[in-house]
């Protein structure tokens, strides 16, 4: 069998920091901004002439996270609870035979400063830093199938968890929202969709409050969890998970 030597084109700046704090499937969280920024070769304005013209691009990555951390045939999807197991090749799991993922998200402009060119993206899904390894724009004609089913992952996911903000967490974002202009939205969508699946079901509901001037949301489990938000870049703030008290 053949090997094949695959290089990077760009790299994400996300405000995912960590693997926690990432939705399961892009588009969820509309307000998560990135740029897609290109390097070495492909790091020149003829490489995305007429992409502008597109809504949407299809980015084809690499988990780099997880390719080195090996993989197995079945898995365990967190959507049946991480009891059932179904094949690798019928989820959409990380630990795959190749690790290349692909996500279809909004392109919102393509900028070209100081050398450096970057896509501006949104609903993005993926960690701070991962490679993108091919771009190709989205074909609503050809890569919209309304008929189509989804087996256990048919409807977009759900969770009961309530994302409350205290007095002065509501003042700060109101504050700086010449910067991060949708941070409190962005907070209250990404905490339910990872927290609500990923933790405890007594955790609910997780606090938003200011400790030390920054945004920190607090959930009771089994010992006190908390959540810091960093600042990243315009309209996005990095999520951080911790375990010990806030420091």
């Amino acid at each position: 069998m053949s090997d094949y030597q695959l290089t990077p084109i760009a790299f994400i700046e996300s405000p995912y920091k960590q693997k926690f704090a990432i939705p399961r499937q892009p588009r969820l969280i509309p307000e998560a901004k990135a740029k897609c920024k290109f390097v070495g070769e492909f790091n020149r304005e003829e490489f995305v002439r007429g992409i502008e013209d597109f809504s949407h691009v299809w980015l084809i990555f690499r988990f780099h996270e997880t390719a080195d951390k090996g993989w197995s045939p079945l898995v365990r999807p967190p959507r049946l609870g991480g009891n059932d197991k179904k094949g690798v090749f019928a989820t959409r799991a990380t630990f795959r035979p190749n690790g290349i993922g692909m996500s279809a998200v909004k392109l919102e402009g393509v900028h070209y400063e100081n050398g450096q060119l970057w896509l501006e993206l949104s609903g993005i899904d993926l960690l701070d830093g991962t490679p993108i390894l091919d771009i190709k724009p989205y074909l609503p004609y050809s890569d919209s199938l309304p008929n189509a089913t989804a087996g256990f992952a048919d409807t977009r996911p759900e969770t009961p968890l309530v994302v409350e903000f205290a007095d002065q967490a509501i003042t700060f974002c109101e504050n700086n929202s010449a910067l991060y202009p949708e941070l409190q939205s962005f907070i209250e969508k990404v905490m339910p969709l990872r927290i609500g699946h990923d933790g405890p079901p007594h955790i609910n509901p997780v606090r938003i409050c200011i400790q030390e001037n920054r945004l920190v949301g607090i959930a009771e489990a089994v010992r006190p969890t908390f959540f810091r938000y960093r600042d990243y870049g315009p309209s996005a703030a990095a999520i951080e998970r911790t375990t010990a008290e806030w420091s």
